[in-house]
């Protein structure tokens, strides 16, 4: 239920936190409760994805996304994701995480989910990558493509060195999963 109802909690307040571009931010305010922790008492591995997935909800709604998909043919999958574990979140302490899609190439869009301490202390980084899949063309959306619709009319940012290793790293696992298939 404690799922369910943080994500009814986000998707309320969409419209009273305004739109964003897409290379805004999103910004979701949390306390880690009884339920998100592990016997180290600390928010536990898991979460942090759970987490991770209202921060892009959030963004999808916020920057014009799910509205597309209403249009086109069109939903978000993931493609994989990779964790930094840099600080505890201890049971009850109050923590952002801050979400946005930091850069797009050919069919992939690279998001980044910081999990921002109340002091400002960085406590983890979730890096994803995920694409828009057309069902009626049976391909993925490339993201010029969906960043037009969305109203974005400027180039892709440019990735940092660790967005690019992730991308690389990503693209040989994958490589090598569907090999061994």
């Amino acid at each position: 239920m404690y799922v369910w109802a943080r994500l009814i909690r986000t998707v309320a307040t969409i419209k009273t936190r305004g739109k964003i571009p897409v290379n805004g931010e999103s910004k979701l305010d949390f306390r880690c409760l009884p339920f998100d922790i592990d016997t180290n008492k600390h928010l536990n591995n898991a979460r942090y994805l759970m987490l991770a997935d209202l921060g892009r909800i959030d963004l999808f709604f916020r920057s014009g996304l799910v509205a597309a998909t209403r249009t086109h043919p069109w939903t978000p999958l993931m493609g994989g994701v990779q964790t930094a574990y840099v600080r505890e979140i201890k049971l009850w302490r109050e923590f952002s995480v801050i979400s946005r899609m930091v850069t797009w190439k050919d069919t992939s869009v690279i998001g980044r989910h910081r999990f921002v301490l109340k002091d400002g202390t960085e406590a983890a980084t979730v890096l994803t990558t995920a694409g828009i899949y057309d069902y009626e063309a049976k391909r993925f959306v490339p993201m010029e493509e969906v960043a037009r619709v969305l109203g974005h009319d400027g180039d892709a940012p440019e990735p940092d060195p660790t967005e690019q290793a992730f991308m690389e790293t990503h693209r040989l696992l994958r490589a090598e999963v569907k090999k061994n298939r």
